[in-house]
Order: C-alpha cells, then structure tokens, then sequence
C-alpha cells in the first residue's frame, strides 16, 4: 500500500466520523440518558403481591430497552411521582413527558431505575409510547416489579427516536 492510500483512508475515515458526530448534533442526541432523581415516600404502606398479582404486575412491567432511543434535547420530563396503585399494579412511577419541538417524535421512551437503601439498584423499568406529535405531552406510568418497602428511591431519564 503507498503512502498516499493510507492517507486517503484516514480521511476518509476521520470524515466518516465526523459526519455521525454531525447527524448526532443535529438530532439533539447528547450521548448518555440524563437521570433526575425521585423520592419514594410510603411509610410502611403496600403489601407484597401475592404469586398471582405479581403474575398480572409481570405482564405490565417492561424492562427491555429499545436500541433506537437516544437522549434528545425536545425530550423533556414534565413531572414525576411515585405512585403506589392498589391491586395487583402496586409500584408504579407515574408523570409526563413533554415534545418542545414541531415535529414529531418516533418513539419515546421513559426509564426508570429503583434503587434500596444502602442505594444498590434493584431493577430498570421503561414504558413507551410511539409518534409524539409536536409541541404535545404523554402521560406515562412505569410499573416496578418490586415491593414499596424494598425502594427507597428512584431516577428517571426520557429518551427518544426523532422521525
């Protein structure tokens, strides 16, 4: 290989690089998932769920994430709570999630972490929603697996695919 070959291939790979830098700018991506914390305030309250609620709180835990999702800058967390549900949904951190932008979001999606007292995370949560139209809100409630006596705090972060 000559000299002028390789140098060719470095650029073209330096610009390469630059253009995925330049198309993550544009998308408002800011590499790792911004995590506002949250309060867990029970007080002893909530039960364990019994084999079969925590059965049905299963099916409605998500806690794979989507690939696709980076931090965008039009992503913004409204408010937050965490909300203990009576029955079988139990833990949940509930709020909303805002679109500042004019155009749509693809898919958005809320992660949530838990985390015990001595501050060891317990488990990841996400709930999602697709086609956020501009300049709108979506409500979201992230169910955890995990007993309100077990959490002791959370953090929350939104995420999102612009179309």
């Amino acid at each position: 290989m000559t000299r002028v070959d390789d140098t060719r291939r470095r650029l073209l790979a330096s610009l390469g690089a630059g253009a995925a830098i330049a198309v993550a700018g544009c998308t408002g991506a800011s590499g790792e998932p911004h995590y506002e914390d949250g309060d867990v305030d029970v007080d002893g309250e909530g039960e364990e769920r019994s084999a079969e609620e925590m059965t049905a709180a299963q099916s409605l835990a998500e806690q794979e994430i989507h690939e696709s999702v980076t931090p965008l800058d039009t992503i913004t967390i409204d408010d937050h709570e965490f909300v203990l549900e009576d029955g079988f949904v139990g833990s949940t951190v509930q709020g909303s999630v805002e679109n500042t932008d004019d155009e749509r979001v693809e898919l958005v999606e809320v992660r949530v972490r838990v985390y015990d007292d001595e501050g060891d995370q317990l488990g990841r949560y996400i709930d999602r929603t697709g086609d956020l139209d501009g300049e709108s809100t979506w409500e979201f409630t992230v169910v955890l697996l995990e007993s309100p006596g077990d959490i002791d705090e959370y953090d929350i972060a939104a995420l999102g695919t612009p179309s």
